[in-house]
């Protein structure tokens, strides 16, 4: 037992001692850049041009296959989108299989075939590897290119110009291309209606047949395979592939603007603005400083460590994210950092982006942001060096980039030896906060005064990316129009006053969902001025709230806080069963169009209601309430989907927005006059 005690004690001492000569008022020094051996993919070329890879992997019984077609970007013109056809009719049956025998088969053996306009991939258990090889190539080499699968192509992609015509991210996204590259430029090009109703099922067998070509491709086939097996199989099914001329392109050439501007999208419909700070760089994964411009970009936006996270979310709260990334290309790339954001801080978001672009361009990063910066890059490299896709991925790029063969054996060492003057060179050379394009997609009416007050210059553009003009800010209100009037044509349009005069009681039963869980809000209302409103989430009450007209309580989580005096002053002033009531003691402050359509707009207190003009129904109500940090955030709630219920009109459908979610409640029940007591305002 002694002995026991005694070696404890010893071993004790030893560290202790071991411990007192560490000095943890340091940080290690990093050690040599960890070896990696990455394994190389067997090879080999077939006559027509075709060259192949294989990465052997018997760890899972599984086979995946990509096919690529390096070709340089070309522009489409008034034909965009017709590249999406070619990769959306690949794969719809084959000469010699039926599009339905084709489907059937592959869902049979568990497998997935897909296409691009100048791509391909498979993947299967690599039991069934030669007939999904062999459907691969049947639908690649033998297309059915018919009229019936080009129109409903064509519906599918109108359809979706038209679903995403109002959305403020894809406009943004679309427009910030234009502007970076051009219009005539591929990068800059977008699909539109006009775009596609030009395409014809003849341009879809043009640009497949100028395009699909085997001397300017590469198959890469990864997983449980046998080479020598797999090298007869490509042989027999790809061989035959006819090459052809390699398509060439002349790019246009790209420039940033001479000094830093403003180019402003107006979305009426955007509760947000969509940020983006862009220039163009001439950057490829070959040059010296390449490695210094990924560290660079990690110290200023790349993900939770970097500076615009901490400082647009963590720091000023103006938004869930704030990103910024570098591309390395043959071709073209560009340097953007981005984010979503209030509308009431805009001009603050652009004003803290510029500032971080400028601080790392101008000052010396620390050397722990460095080296947070590089166990990222480190960290991520040695984990995906294990992958077998990994492997098959950088010969490729060595291959396409014309890179050395001891490209990626070096990558860890040549991130290590960036040091911080690298960096900020990099950062100089290519996040170009002097000559950049601030490209703002989001609400004129609401941003534009204060971006107004920064010093850079204003430039319009429409949702195509056209030069437009300063949007309307308001409309001028008709002479003797108030909010009274508006909302006695309110009342109008819903029934008529007498009808909702009448009304001393109304019960409505909504329901939601929030992340998959299903919500159930009733709401109460009586006349004068009594409202209940219950949210329960799987049958359980999650959130009660109760206003007799004179007192009220809030409820959640099993905790019950009487209304403070503010609350009570400010519930006593809504009108229920119709909070419209009130809104005509407040004032008409504007005419405001959004998407094509005029809204009167009544301020009251805190609230701000949006009615539509022509039709004289409710569409919106917007109310600014403070966070408990103290922030302002508005809050919007849209009403839509009138039905008639006892000869008045009630919105059916009533969207709201909680932080990053949309919340849509559809009314399932409502109840004139009924289902309501005095024992629910208890």
């Amino acid at each position: 037992m002694k002995t026991k005690i005694y070696s404890i004690i010893t071993l004790l001492f030893l560290s202790l001692s071991i411990s007192a000569q560490v000095d943890r008022s340091k940080m290690p020094e990093p050690g040599p850049a960890p070896k990696i051996n990455i394994g190389t993919p067997e090879k080999f070329t077939l006559p027509n041009g075709l060259q192949v890879l294989v990465v052997e992997n018997h760890k899972l019984p599984r086979v995946s296959l990509t096919l690529d077609i390096d070709n340089p970007p070309m522009a489409k013109g008034d034909k965009k989108g017709v590249e999406g056809f070619v990769g959306g009719m690949l794969g719809t049956g084959s000469t010699t299989i039926s599009k339905e025998k084709f489907d059937q088969e592959v869902d049979y053996l568990g497998a997935n075939i897909s296409f691009g306009s100048q791509s391909g991939f498979a993947s299967s258990l690599s039991k069934y590897f030669p007939r999904v090889l062999e459907l691969m190539a049947d639908a690649a080499f033998n297309p059915v290119f018919n009229q019936e699968e080009f129109d409903k192509q064509m519906k599918q992609s109108l359809d979706g110009i038209k679903n995403s015509e109002n959305s403020v991210t894809a406009i943004a996204g679309r427009v910030d291309n234009l502007l970076t590259y051009g219009k005539n430029h591929p990068y800059g090009e977008f699909t539109s209606e006009t775009t596609l109703k030009n395409i014809t099922l003849q341009d879809v067998k043009d640009l497949y047949n100028k395009s699909f070509k085997p001397n300017n491709a590469y198959l890469v086939i990864m997983g449980d395979v046998d080479f020598k097996t797999v090298k007869k199989q490509v042989t027999k099914l790809f061989g035959n592939w006819q090459k052809g001329e390699i398509a060439t392109s002349t790019l246009p050439e790209i420039k940033n603007p001479k000094t830093t501007e403003i180019n402003f999208i107006n979305m009426p419909n955007a509760v947000q603005s969509e940020l983006a700070i862009i220039n163009v760089v001439d950057l490829k994964m070959g040059d010296k400083d390449y490695y210094a411009a990924l560290l660079a970009n990690q110290i200023l936006g790349g993900g939770g460590t970097g500076r615009l996270y901490k400082n647009l979310r963590e720091d000023k709260g103006y938004t869930y994210g704030a990103y910024s990334g570098i591309g390395a290309s043959r071709y073209a790339s560009r340097f953007k950092a981005s984010s979503s954001v209030r509308n009431i801080v805009t001009d603050s978001a652009v004003v803290e982006t510029m500032k971080e672009i400028n601080k790392v361009r101008y000052q010396i990063s620390t050397q722990e942001e460095l080296d947070i910066a590089k166990a990222k890059y480190v960290g991520s490299f040695v984990r995906n060096v294990e992958k077998p896709s990994t492997i098959a991925n950088y010969a490729l790029n060595i291959l396409q980039n014309n890179l050395p063969s001891d490209y990626y054996e070096k990558y860890l060492a040549n991130i290590n030896a960036v040091t911080l003057e690298d960096v900020q060179n990099a950062a100089l050379k290519y996040f170009r906060g002097d000559k950049a394009r601030i490209v703002i997609t989001g609400k004129g009416i609401d941003v534009l005064k204060n971006l107004e007050k920064t010093d850079y210059v204003i430039k319009y553009f429409d949702k195509k990316g056209n030069p437009s003009v300063k949007p309307e800010m308001t409309l001028p209100i008709p002479e003797g129009m108030t909010a009274a009037n508006v909302v006695d044509k309110y009342f109008e349009a819903i029934g008529d006053k007498e009808k909702v005069m009448a009304v001393k009681t109304v019960m409505t039963v909504s329901s939601a969902t929030i992340q998959g869980t299903p919500l159930v809000m009733t709401v109460k209302n009586a006349a004068p001025n009594k409202t209940s409103q219950i949210i329960t989430v799987m049958g359980n009450v999650a959130q009660k709230a109760v206003f007799d007209g004179a007192k009220g309580y809030q409820e959640a989580r099993g905790q019950k806080m009487d209304m403070q005096p503010a609350q009570i002053e400010e519930a006593k002033l809504s009108m229920a069963p119709f909070a419209d009531m009130a809104y005509k003691k407040g004032k008409l402050n504007r005419i405001e169009p959004i998407d094509g359509k005029n809204y009167f707009v009544i301020t009251f207190n805190e609230t701000e209601v949006f009615y539509d003009m022509k039709s004289g129904l409710k569409f919106q109500e917007v109310k600014t309430v403070k966070t408990p940090d103290g922030r302002e955030v508005k809050v919007p709630t849209t009403f839509s989907d009138y039905k008639e219920v006892d000869g008045i009109l009630f919105p059916h459908s009533m969207g709201s927005k909680m932080g990053p979610m949309d919340l849509n409640f559809i009314t399932k029940e409502i109840k004139i006059n009924e289902g309501v007591s005095d024992a629910d305002f208890e």
